[in-house]
């Protein structure tokens, strides 16, 4: 039976027995990890140096984790957390030390040696290669095991697992990082309860076919989800992408195609980096910023001639809830609302954002995360 430890017990210890009892327990003897990679590598104890070559790692960490910043000894890509008020939660008691920017070429081998890490976790956007990337094997040749915790790409012959398979692999993985098995049991078994919810409400639906914005700018057009990856979230809240995008991840596709294309639903992507070009949502913003944001991207060349724009059912999310594994059920179950509304009413992700604010994260995270054109 899974043990439920709640963000309530988990932050309480501080209280009751100090941070000691908060704290997962260290192995002093060697463990070993299954990384996303499929990859079993060995760590001589649990790890208190830690390297995160994606900064949104911290927040899977979060859920394990009562003071996840202590072990952070480094970040990159910090960037693409897509949120100044999420990032600075993290940062706000000791600065990280940024490493790199958001591609690989900004990693610098001797400048992770200086932080001595004890592990460095990548994925196979900051080295392209797995483990034949040369920072992999260089790390890994100076004492510095290294761990997978995303093996997302847009190769078109890359094998997947399925988005939910994934969670559980990503969410174990970091269990046996931390020390911290049940507690990522107890959270799986949380995002599994919602999703099996959600699945009972899109029983007997036919799923709606949407035009999913990864990269939402004002002057730019038009980048699609993939078939796989933020495609499988897509189809998991009774939609499908569009008929011609056949890349796994994302695709570029023609204004002339999109406006040809019928979608009955649009949703766009916004955040924090760069948001004077993209929607203003996630934490910090309010929902009429996030508003108003739609409705610079519904006024790009074009855009009035597409149906689900006409009939106002434009919507915008944080990216986060895409692309940050534990939060991807928030996406699910708000997407399954706009797209179902009559089926999924009685979904409510607002509530679900609470309980994992209040049961997991030792760093809440505030709404509102996504924004409609029309209420």
């Amino acid at each position: 039976m899974v043990s439920v430890i709640d963000r309530r017990m988990f932050c309480g210890g501080l209280l009751l027995g100090g941070l000691a009892a908060a704290l997962p327990a260290r192995a002093t003897e060697p463990l070993f990890v299954t990384d996303m990679a499929g990859r079993k590598v060995r760590l001589p104890a649990t790890p208190r140096r830690i390297v995160l070559l994606e900064a949104r790692d911290i927040v899977s960490m979060a859920l394990l984790h009562p003071d996840p910043a202590a072990l952070v000894v480094g970040w990159a890509a910090v960037d693409r957390i897509d949120s100044d008020v999420v990032k600075d939660a993290f940062d706000r008691k000791r600065q990280i030390p940024v490493v790199g920017k958001q591609t690989p070429d900004t990693i610098s081998f001797e400048g992770l040696i200086s932080l001595s890490p004890d592990l460095v976790v990548a994925n196979l956007y900051m080295a392209p290669q797995g483990g034949k990337d040369l920072l992999v094997e260089r790390l890994e040749s100076a004492g510095v095991p290294v761990i997978f915790s995303d093996t997302s790409s847009n190769a078109s012959n890359e094998p997947t697992k399925g988005a939910v398979t994934d969670f559980h692999d990503h969410m174990r993985m970091w269990g046996e990082v931390l020390g911290a098995i049940d507690r990522a049991a107890s959270y799986t078994a949380f995002v599994d309860a919602h999703l099996k919810q959600i699945a009972s409400c899109l029983a007997d639906a036919a799923p709606v076919t949407t035009y999913l914005e990864v990269q939402s700018t004002v002057d730019d057009c038009c980048w699609a989800a993939g078939s796989k990856v933020w495609g499988e979230l897509l189809e998991l809240a009774g939609g499908r992408t569009l008929p011609g995008v056949t890349a796994p991840w994302f695709q570029k596709l023609q204004l002339e195609y999109l406006v040809s294309t019928p979608s009955d639903v649009y949703i766009a992507s916004g955040g924090g980096w760069s948001a004077d070009g993209r929607p203003s949502i996630g934490p910090g913003f309010t929902a009429a910023q996030g508003k108003e944001g739609l409705q610079r991207l519904t006024e790009r060349t074009g855009f009035d001639q597409l149906s689900s724009v006409r009939n106002g059912r434009v919507h915008g999310i944080w990216t986060g809830l895409m692309s940050i594994p534990p939060f991807n059920i928030l996406f699910v179950e708000q997407a399954a609302k706009w797209l179902h509304p009559e089926l999924c009413r009685d979904l409510d992700p607002a509530a679900t954002l609470a309980e994992i604010n209040e049961r997991f994260l030792s760093v809440p995270i505030k709404g509102p995360l996504w924004a409609s054109l029309r209420d």
